[in-house]
């Protein structure tokens, strides 16, 4: 048997060996810990991943590539078909493992690429092709350019601008409660906006149309010049209330160069809040009588009401090519643009009709308009013509006073 002086010699000896080795535990623990590099496991932790996601917009970071990740190419399922690549590798004797830029901590995102399996594989098969600074490029210019384009807010604002006449001796004013509400989710610049006001015109007949003509340029003109609104918004909102032939030529003046949102006063609410319900307008343009004369046209617009060959002027006689764009599923009617939609479905019609002109009568000075239409697509009538690729616009008016149509105004003059 042991003697209690061996017995306590024995634990004295194993107490002191466990202390030992608590000893070099907790210097090893230190000597980690006062080391720059970081030993992290392979798994990326939540944080880098979701930066490394986002810089990346979901999408592979090699030069060009761009596939989306998060969507299979096939099928269209949604799921994480991404792979996060190491641009140093995380093993020393991996791609680019032992690159004199390795960081402290191996899974930092600025360290991690987005990449389809495919571009993961091939920059680790040819790592000498793909060093660490041509990687580092890709990911640099793919994620500035993903923070530059996320970073484009849609620009909401928009230019107000009224044109105000008399028509049957009234000017409608606009309240600035309408304006608004229509022109949503824009916000005007200022409610009141540009206003062209005519009412203060005092000439009549051709006086009248030629002091509007200018007062319409001149103010149109102004709205265009640097420092102005408009080149901040480059939006315009148009709410127009004038003679048809005027809204023609102020039509003609808008730039094609910044957009332009025209509205619509409805007749059942009396506002001008483009409807979502009704029937959708479709248009035909057709040819409803061949001239004998080369190169004389006439274009009857009948939209918001029907005009008959019939009632076109003497001077529109047999020598002329009758043309007419009118709706294809209902008949004429002055409430029938509600849809905003319905006015872009126009300006197609319109400059398809247009184009067939020209393919069939060759050259030709002056189309003769004899538009039935309302405010927008009037404006739309001046805007859709090409300087100096078609022919000018003289436009008439059922004037029922001087006995039925009238040229009124010539558009497009070179």
């Amino acid at each position: 048997m042991r003697s209690p002086v061996d017995s306590m010699v024995q634990e004295s000896q194993r107490v002191g060996t466990n202390q030992q080795k608590r000893s070099k535990r907790i210097s090893d623990a230190a000597t980690a810990t006062a080391s720059p590099v970081i030993h992290a496991r392979r798994g990326v932790k939540d944080l880098p991943r979701l930066l490394l996601f986002v810089r990346a917009g979901g999408r592979c970071e090699f030069d060009g590539h761009n596939h989306y990740l998060l969507e299979h190419p096939l099928t269209l399922t949604l799921g994480n078909f991404a792979q996060m690549a190491h641009i140093v590798a995380f093993k020393e004797d991996g791609p680019r493992g032992r690159s004199p830029l390795r960081p402290a901590y191996i899974n930092d995102v600025a360290n991690l690429m987005l990449l389809c399996p495919q571009c993961h594989k091939l920059i680790d098969d040819d790592p000498e092709k793909y060093p660490v600074s041509v990687l580092i490029k890709y990911k640099e210019s793919h994620e500035d350019r993903i923070l530059h384009v996320t970073g484009l807010g849609p620009d909401r604002k928009t230019t107000i601008v009224q044109l105000r006449a008399c028509i049957a001796g009234q000017a409608i004013a606009i309240p600035v409660a309408q304006v608004t509400n229509a022109v949503a989710p824009r916000y005007p610049t200022d409610a009141k906006g540009h206003l062209i006001d005519l009412t203060a015109i005092k000439s009549e007949g051709k006086a009248f149309i030629e002091e509007a003509c200018r007062c319409i340029k001149q103010k149109i003109e102004r709205l265009y010049e640097p420092g102005m609104d408009v080149h901040e918004t480059r939006h315009i909102s148009l709410f127009a209330l004038a003679p048809i032939p005027l809204l023609i030529y102020l039509g003609s003046q808008l730039s094609n160069k910044v957009p332009v949102d025209v509205f619509q006063r409805h007749r059942d609410t009396e506002d001008w809040v483009w409807k979502n319900s009704g029937t959708p307008a479709e248009y035909k343009f057709e040819k409803i009588r061949d001239g004998r004369g080369r190169g004389r046209i006439a274009l009857i617009l009948s939209l918001s009401g029907k005009i008959k060959p019939a009632a076109l002027p003497a001077s529109v006689d047999e020598t002329f090519t009758i043309y007419e764009l009118t709706l294809a599923n209902m008949d004429p009617n002055p409430t029938y643009l509600r849809q905003q939609d319905d006015l872009t479905r126009f300006k197609h019609a319109y400059q398809a009709a247009l184009r067939t002109i020209a393919g069939e009568c060759g050259q030709c000075d002056a189309i003769h308009l004899f538009p039935a239409v309302p405010a927008p697509v009037a404006v739309f009538c001046g805007r859709e013509i090409l300087p100096k690729v078609d022919p000018k616009l003289v436009v008439y008016d059922n004037d029922k006073r001087q006995g039925g149509f009238i040229p009124i105004i010539e558009v497009n003059q070179i």
